[in-house]
């Protein structure tokens, strides 16, 4: 347990900053929680860490009406592009940033075309402008990103939940009725302010895993700390308050990230080689990549990361059995029932294949799931710290599942449909991985596993979209029946863990 004392100084901020021009253009309606989850505090967290935050100044101070006169002032003299803020960001936090998070993805998934002697450059994190620019984010690299990010920004607002209502100070709006509410939730307790956590938390995370995006992330936060002051929601010191807690917070979360093991993750041609052996020397057909020229594995030690809610140990106790040795009878009707699907596509599949693509260039399958679930939670109207709860358990089972799946694939190193019969025609691209499990059937199950939970009267759609995601593989002739079953039983096995810690966290 790690004790962060936090001594805060009202912060100065940039409160008319130039805005950049938002590229996130989906508008999310007002934001009012229908309930405040004043006990949020008190869940049980995802990491131990303590924070501790001193109470603030007293409504009556000197300081505070203070910073109550400047906010008058500032709401008398405010531009039609700062009402415009204000409305980018009143929608909720937790999903705007979600919605940004989505859009980095889909802009960085980007894999880097081949050198002039046929080899590939790697993005490098210490030079993230270089081509190719860093990172490329990939399913696996997204998951991990989806998790530690929506982790952090829950942990941080329960951490801001609890002092809330420990000092209770209202909000500038409640506080002073010549203060225009301009935002929604201001019947909330306003230190420390939810925006400054959210905002610092991105920040820092962010601009680490999407270092070349800083900039743009920079101005998303400096936008999000002044809708709070500049609506009537919060005062500066409010949000140096939270600013506080989440800089506290999300160092924790990055100390963690760095020694996960993904540094080690794209392992060397040496050990790439010795996969392709190893599966050789068992009499099997090992996978190999159909690029041109062939392409290093994607990740293919990322089955090594470190899990959420899953030790080491249950993750290999719960690896699906071997698929079909590639020179057996069942192997042989499995890629016949490939081969078939792919002569035979109709237009009711190729347009699954099309929908559940999630290829180059788009914000993968753990975005596709965050974009289903953005849905139903904007319907929900929760607040900001159980939102925040949602997307951290919907992306931390989504990453177990995607470092169980990769860890299955570079452990068996099965071929892929068109390693075993070069007739096959696919409908979609062909993944530079082993096939056995399909990713997208375990990232799925994963994913409408948990949102099974959080929404249970729409359980039975959920599983009916990770069916369809899953068979989408199979249709697009890039991977085997049992790819996709295999994946589907896989995602919500290794999900329940984390649907169990949920089930225990104090929340319902």
């Amino acid at each position: 347990m790690k004790n962060i004392f936090l001594l805060l100084a009202l912060a100065s901020f940039n409160f008319f900053a130039c805005q950049e021009e938002i590229s996130v253009t989906e508008q999310l309606p007002h934001f009012q929680a229908v309930a405040k989850d004043e006990n949020a505090g008190d869940w049980t967290p995802i990491l131990p860490i303590t924070v501790y935050l001193i109470a603030p100044d007293d409504v009556q101070s000197v300081a505070y009406q203070a910073e109550l006169a400047s906010i008058k002032q500032m709401q008398a003299n405010l531009t039609v592009e700062q009402r415009e803020i204000i409305k980018f960001w009143d929608g909720g936090g937790s999903l705007r940033w979600n919605q940004i998070l989505r859009e980095l993805v889909a802009k960085n998934n980007l894999p880097p075309a081949p050198n002039a002697d046929n080899t590939y450059p790697a993005p490098d994190a210490n030079n993230p402008f270089n081509y190719p620019i860093f990172p490329f984010a990939n399913p696996p690299y997204t998951c991990r990103s989806f998790s530690y990010f929506c982790a952090a920004q829950y942990e941080a607002l329960q951490k801001a939940w609890h002092f809330k209502f420990l000092y209770n100070r209202a909000s500038p709006a409640m506080n002073d009725s010549g203060i225009e509410a301009l935002m929604g939730n201001t019947n909330l307790p306003s230190y420390p302010s939810e925006e400054g956590v959210m905002a610092s938390v991105a920040e820092k995370a962010l601009k680490l895993l999407f270092p070349a995006d800083s900039a743009k992330i920079y101005q998303y936060a400096t936008d999000q700390r002044n809708a709070a002051i500049w609506s009537g929601k919060a005062s500066p010191s409010d949000v140096a308050a939270g600013n506080s807690i989440g800089n506290a917070v999300c160092a924790e979360f990055i100390s963690r990230a760095k020694t996960d093991g993904m540094k080690t993750a794209g392992g060397n041609p040496t050990l790439w080689q010795a996969l392709a052996d190893s599966s050789i020397a068992k009499g099997q057909i090992p996978w190999t990549s159909l690029e041109s020229p062939a392409r290093p594995p994607m990740l293919p030690f990322y089955g090594g990361i470190k899990c959420w809610f899953m030790t080491s140990d249950q993750m290999f106790a719960v690896r699906p059995a071997p698929p079909y040795p590639t020179n057996s009878p069942e192997m042989a009707a499995q890629v016949a029932e490939v081969k078939k699907y792919a002569k035979e596509i109709t237009r009711e599949r190729l347009a699954i294949v099309h929908k559940w693509a999630d290829g180059v260039g788009t914000y993968t399958p753990p975005g596709h799931w965050n974009d289903i679930a953005a849905e139903y939670l904007i319907d929900a109207a929760w607040s900001e710290v159980r939102t925040a709860r949602a997307l951290a358990y919907l992306n931390i089972a989504i990453h177990d599942a995607g470092v169980a799946c990769w860890e299955t694939k570079f452990y068996y190193f099965n071929p892929r449909p068109t390693n075993m019969d070069a007739e096959i025609k696919t409908s979609t691209g062909i993944p530079n991985f082993p096939a056995y499990t399909s990713g997208h059937s375990t990232f799925s199950a994963a994913g409408a596993n948990v949102l099974g939970y959080l929404f249970p009267t729409q359980a039975a759609y959920f599983d009916n979209e990770a069916l369809q995601a899953s068979n989408s593989r199979l249709y697009g002739g890039i991977h085997y029946r049992q790819d996709c079953v295999e994946g589907l039983e896989h995602g919500k096995r290794v999900s329940n863990f984390t649907i169990d810690f949920a089930k225990a966290d104090g929340a319902n």
